[in-house]
């Protein structure tokens, strides 16, 4: 069942003399359950489509329907609601608030769902544990390695019952050790709980560990691969 749809999606950016064509009518079908990476060279348009794909920018032309609902429709307030309630992210720079500890990270999209208390302790306290670090919950980022913060963003991704995971250039700021930690993780969640992660990466590690691998050039999808990991 696809619980992401494009259908010729364009995002051209006016902000120089000579418009840029990030994506140039982009076609495509993300099925529950899949770990896809979406990779390409500088500039093909990776991140603009996942940051479309998130509702977190909107298209210049075409559709993006996520679980059904056509969200390039929504008003802004009805996409911010839509976003904290169905999609989960993970950015490169893991986008933690230095003043709250683990726990409050994790808390925090949970609070903003106004969640009972005791739910968001059970649930921050699982996550947490899930992701190795249930004995540094009142850490703050500042004590946390750069793989610990990011195992933080994750378990904060998917603190909300996301319909799937975004996750852009999860392991650009990891070492190798914490990477592949990382991502041993996230393919046991996929393996065990069918969590959907979809990948914008440049990283060799996490294209060898993703199950479908889709290339973008100049805007467009080149390739489309789906193999056995």
């Amino acid at each position: 069942m696809a619980i992401i749809k494009t259908q010729n999606l364009h995002k051209v950016y006016q902000e120089t003399k000579v418009p840029v064509h990030a994506l140039n009518g982009v076609d495509l079908e993300i099925n529950e359950g899949e770990f896809t990476a979406i990779v390409g060279p500088s500039g093909s348009g990776k991140s603009t489509l996942l940051n479309i794909i998130g509702g977190l920018d909107g298209p210049t032309e075409g559709n993006i329907e996520v679980g059904g609902k056509d969200i390039t429709r929504m008003k802004e307030n009805q996409l911010i609601d839509f976003r904290l309630n169905n999609i989960g992210f993970v950015f490169q720079s893991y986008n933690l608030i230095p003043v709250l500890t683990a726990r409050e990270n994790v808390e925090f999209i949970m609070l903003l769902q106004k969640r009972a208390k005791k739910e968001m302790n059970m649930r921050t306290r699982e996550l947490l544990e899930r992701v190795g670090l249930g004995d540094r919950m009142d850490s703050r980022p500042a004590e946390l390695s750069g793989g610990q913060q990011q195992r933080v963003a994750v378990a904060r991704a998917l603190a909300s019952n996301p319909q799937f995971i975004l996750a852009d250039e999860p392991t650009a700021n990891l070492d190798s050790a914490s990477t592949s930690n990382l991502l041993d993780m996230m393919a046991e969640m996929n393996r065990e709980d069918k969590t959907t992660f979809v990948f914008s990466t440049h990283d060799q590690r996490v294209i060898q560990k993703a199950r479908r691998v889709i290339t973008l050039e100049d805007g467009k999808i080149v390739s489309d691969e789906v193999r056995e990991v």
